[in-house]
């Protein structure tokens, strides 16, 4: 617990206690592990990336950041392309994997850009070799920009084929060592069914790892989510889209799918 005048800068917030021009904070994470959609970044359009929409997100972003939050970031590369369609299209998968790796750097390297647009500084890493467009990821750069105050946007998935995003972001996740990763999607949690297309589901508020895997539920990769539950790191499933969202799931907010 932090005691400071005005704000104290934390992760998360369950408590605030205000005493004059002293504010009590009570910290629930320090460091977190952000998956974001890249198909989320198409917004409105058919493909590539919404201005718009990387704008929103580069404020949600820079807003939590203000409180001393630690951010990681992985982002899907689905608004460019997608390794496993392009296999189904007559792409060699490996080829067509690496393709798709590369699309997360094209979203990475405009999510920093937006975000360093804004005065948020942030610094890309990839996990192959791409200097200068990117620094090569290593566990110790990405802790060491995140204690600094930047942004780390951690791209290329895992640098290997057959592994997708959900996986690369477990595997981020575990290396810096965050205390929570959350997947910003467009629907506000797990629900029994997809939402969009049964009217009768329900949302989960809470599920087990071995209940996803019980009830068959598509929330992420089977590797990922074994990752995570090996590891003991909790996914917190919530809508990105809505503006505002970001900081209500770390303020406490009972919006969202918590999977522990």
């Amino acid at each position: 617990m932090h005691l400071t005048s005005g704000y104290v800068s934390i992760f998360s917030v369950r408590n605030v206690i205000n005493l004059g021009n002293i504010v009590i904070m009570e910290i629930r994470y320090k460091r977190i592990l952000l998956k974001l959609s890249g198909e989320s970044l198409m917004g409105d359009k058919q493909y590539g990336i919404d201005e718009n929409r990387l704008a929103e997100y580069a404020k949600q972003i820079k807003e939590i950041a203000e409180l001393g939050i630690q951010i990681g970031i992985v982002i899907g590369g689905g608004n460019i392309f997608r390794g496993l369609s392009g296999a189904s299209k007559g792409f060699d998968r490996v080829k067509g994997d690496q393709m798709g790796m590369l699309a997360t750097v094209i979203n990475g390297l405009a999510l920093g850009s937006a975000l360093t647009s804004i005065g948020q500084p942030a610094k890309v890493l990839t996990a192959v070799n791409m200097f200068p467009i990117g620094e090569y990821y290593s566990k110790w750069k990405a802790i060491e920009a995140m204690e600094n105050g930047e942004i780390a946007v951690l791209t290329g998935g895992t640098g290997c084929p057959y592994f997708t995003t959900d996986t690369g972001s477990a595997l981020r996740g575990i290396e810096i060592e965050a205390d929570v990763m959350l997947k910003g999607t467009r629907v506000d949690g797990i629900y029994t069914a997809d939402p969009e297309k049964d009217p009768n589901a329900v949302k989960y508020d809470k599920i087990t790892y071995d209940e996803i895997y019980i009830k068959g539920l598509k929330v992420m990769d089977l590797t990922a989510t074994t990752l995570c539950k090996e590891n003991g790191l909790p996914i917190i499933v919530f809508d990105m889209d809505t503006p505002g969202n970001l900081k209500k799931v770390l303020t406490g907010e009972n919006i969202g799918t918590l999977v522990y």
